[in-house]
């Protein structure tokens, strides 16, 4: 089985929200790009919010999530899998990412956003018990994962969940996004 890694996130000193996912498909690992597939939804969901259109160069596409105040990147830093879907993850063989190291370069980050239960799951067991009470996000919201595996749900619907969490968390929006 494949030991793969992941990529350094996508975060600046602006960045408020943390979008979490678990670990690159082969399709974004080939690329070297986040949500490279072109199935995911990703891109076309946060275009909205960010001006991010998928036709963008990747580059641009990252300077649009840090302007808007979004970081982005994976739970897990290597694991062993075989192809794309997070249930083939070894749980033997998960790394997480230095999430303290994160945080303390990133301490305005307020809310965590999943991109799908796998990446949930991961975090709660591998990385929360690693930071201290009180110390990181205070809000945690799993939402649908933006993967062309996760066929349960319509386009529409995670579509519409997303847009609500973010025009909820970003910046000069009223209200605050659910806690987990």
């Amino acid at each position: 089985m494949p030991h793969i890694q992941s990529f350094p996130p996508i975060a600046d000193a602006r960045a408020r929200i943390l979008i979490l996912g678990s670990m690159p498909g082969e399709a974004s690992l080939a690329a070297g790009q986040y949500y490279a597939h072109a199935q995911n939804l990703f891109w076309r969901i946060l275009a909205e919010t960010t001006g991010a259109e998928p036709s963008l160069p990747y580059v641009a596409r990252a300077k649009a999530l840090k302007s808007r105040g979004i970081a982005l990147w994976d739970v897990l830093a290597s694991c062993a899998r075989e192809g794309s879907l997070d249930s083939a993850i070894d749980d033997a063989s998960i790394r997480a990412n230095d999430f303290v190291a994160f945080y303390r370069a990133h301490p305005a980050i307020a809310q965590v956003f999943f991109n799908g239960a796998k990446a949930e799951a991961c975090y709660r067991k591998h990385v929360l018990p690693l930071l201290a009470q009180g110390f990181g996000p205070q809000r945690y919201t799993r939402l649908p994962s933006t993967s062309p595996a996760n066929a349960s749900m319509s386009r529409i619907y995670k579509h519409r969940v997303w847009r609500e969490a973010l025009r909820l968390a970003l910046p000069g929006r009223r209200g605050h996004a659910s806690t987990g």
